[in-house]
C-alpha cells in the first residue's frame, strides 16, 4: 500500500512514498508476462477477499484493498503498465492516478459529494459492487434468457444488476454478435460480459460504462471477429484539465482494442448494472446477430483504421505544435519588449526636442491666474463706458415730448338741462 509519509517537503515526501510501494505484480501475485485477463482475475479475487464490507473490523485488510486497487490501476492500463515496466514508479505521474469508487461502500454524505463532482464535470470512475460480483462468482444470480433481435426494456436499481443469457449457433458466431444498451432517460449504467467458470459461476470479463450519445446514454459490445476498438473518455482527463491543448492531443489515448473479438457457439451471459448515485436506471437491451450488417461492419473497420492513423499522427503533430507554440510565445514576448523600448526612446526624443528653448516653461497655476486677472481688468475698464452709455440713453428718453395715447384722451361732454 502507499505509505503515509510525514508532512514535510513535497519532493522528499513523494520520493519516500514511491520507494515504499511494493511491486504491483507482487501485490496481485502475477508474473510480468501475465495477460490482461489473468491480471483481472487476480484482482477480482483479491478485491473480494479484502473488501472493507467483508472486513469491517480489520484495518489491515482495508490497507491491502487499497494496495490491490492501486496496483490494478497500473497494470490494467496498457500505457501505464508499459511505463512502469520501463522505469518503475518514477515513470508514472502520481497526480493522475485515478482511483475507482465503490458507491455501495460510501455513506450518504460521500455519495452526495461524488454525485456533485460528477455533475460539475469531474470524471469519477466507479466499480461494481463486490456483492454483485461475489453472487455471480458463486452462481447465485437469476439469469433471464433473451432472443436475438428482440429488444427488452426494464429498470434496474442502483448498485444492482440484471443478468441475461443468449444462445448462438455456429453460423451466428461466425457472423458476429452485437450487444447494445441505451437509456432514453439518460440513466447511468454499466454493460457487463461474464465468462462461465467450470463450477457454474460467472467471472467478469468485460465492462463498458455508458456514455452520452445525442439524447440517450448508451453502451455496446461488438464481437465481429476482427479487432474492434473502444474509447475510454476518462483516460488522461486530469492531465487534460491542467493543459487545454492536452484535451485535444490526448483525445484518442483511450482508443484501445477490445480484449475479446469473437464468441464461440453456445450460451453467453451479459448484465446491466445500475450505476446511478441515487436512483434506478431505465434501459433497453438488444442483442443481435451481425450477419445482416455486413456493410456496417466494413464501414466500422474503415473508420477505426482512420482513427488509428490519426492517433499516430497526433503524436507527431503535438511535437511540431509545441515547438511552433514555443517560438510564437517567444516572438510575442519579444514584440512586447520591442514596442515598450521604442515608445520609451520616442518619449526621450520628444523631451530632448522640447529642451531646445530659452523660454522658461510657465507653471500651469501662474498662467491660469494671469488669464483670470487679465479678464478681470478688461471687465473693469469697459465698465465706466457701459454706465455712461446707459445714463445718456436714460436722459434722452426723459427729454422727448410725451405723446398722448388715445385711451388717455379726455372728451368734453355738455350737460343737458332737464326738460
Amino acid at each position: 500500500m502507499p505509505a503515509k509519509a510525514e508532512k514535510k517537503g513535497g519532493g522528499g515526501k513523494q520520493q519516500q512514498q514511491v520507494q515504499q510501494r511494493r511491486d504491483p505484480y507482487e501485490v496481485l501475485g502475477v508474473s510480468r508476462s501475465s495477460s490482461d485477463q489473468e491480471i483481472k482475475s487476480a484482482y477480482r479475487k483479491l478485491a473480494l477477499r479484502y473488501h472493507p464490507d467483508k472486513n469491517a473490523n480489520n484495518p489491515a485488510a482495508a490497507d491491502t484493498f487499497k494496495e490491490v486497487t492501486f496496483s490494478y490501476n497500473i497494470l490494467s492500463d496498457s500505457e501505464k503498465r508499459r511505463q512502469y515496466d520501463l522505469a518503475g514508479f518514477e515513470a508514472i505521474e502520481l497526480e493522475s492516478q485515478e482511483l475507482e469508487l465503490d458507491l455501495s461502500s460510501l455513506g450518504a454524505v460521500n455519495t452526495m459529494f461524488a454525485a456533485l463532482f460528477s455533475k460539475l464535470g469531474v470524471p469519477i470512475k466507479t466499480t461494481i459492487s463486490p456483492t454483485v460480483l461475489e453472487e455471480a462468482l458463486h452462481g447465485s444470480v437469476t439469469i433471464c434468457p433473451l432472443q436475438l433481435g428482440q429488444p427488452f426494456t426494464k429498470k434496474v436499481e442502483k448498485q444492482s444488476a440484471h443478468f441475461y443469457s443468449i444462445e448462438i449457433s455456429e453460423q451466428e458466431a461466425e457472423a458476429g454478435l452485437v450487444c447494445r444498451v441505451y437509456s432514453t432517460d439518460k440513466s447511468k449504467f454499466k454493460l457487463l460480459y461474464f465468462d462461465q467458470e467450470e463450477n457454474g459461476g460467472l467471472s467478469l470479463a468485460l465492462q463498458e460504462d455508458s456514455a452520452k450519445t445525442g439524447k440517450v446514454t448508451s453502451a455496446g459490445m461488438y464481437f465481429l471477429r476482427f479487432p474492434v476498438y473502444r474509447l475510454d473518455h476518462a483516460i488522461n482527463s486530469v492531465a487534460a484539465s491542467k493543459d487545454p491543448d492536452a484535451a485535444f492531443f490526448k483525445k484518442l489515448d483511450g482508443f484501445q482494442p477490445c480484449e475479446i473479438t469473437e464468441l464461440k457457439a453456445g450460451t453467453h451471459v451479459f448484465a446491466i448494472y445500475g450505476d446511478n448515485f441515487f436512483k434506478s436506471a431505465n434501459y433497453t437491451v438488444e442483442i443481435m446477430c451481425a450477419g445482416p450488417f455486413s456493410e456496417e461492419k466494413e464501414k466500422l473497420r474503415t473508420v477505426e483504421a482512420k482513427l488509428l492513423t490519426k492517433r499516430a499522427e497526433l503524436s507527431k503533430f503535438e511535437a511540431e505544435y509545441r515547438e511552433v507554440l514555443a517560438q510564437f510565445t517567444e516572438m510575442t514576448g519579444r514584440y512586447t519588449k520591442e514596442m515598450q523600448s521604442i515608445d520609451a526612446l520616442l518619449k526621450e526624443r520628444d523631451a530632448i526636442h522640447a529642451s531646445y528653448t530659452t523660454i522658461q516653461p510657465l507653471k500651469r497655476s501662474s498662467s491660469n491666474k494671469a488669464m483670470k486677472a487679465s479678464s478681470k481688468d478688461s471687465r473693469s475698464e469697459g465698465e465706466p463706458h457701459a454706465h455712461a452709455h446707459a445714463r445718456e440713453k436714460k436722459s434722452a428718453s426723459r427729454d422727448r415730448p410725451k405723446k398722448k395715447k388715445w385711451y388717455n384722451a379726455h372728451f368734453k361732454v355738455e350737460k343737458r338741462k332737464p326738460c
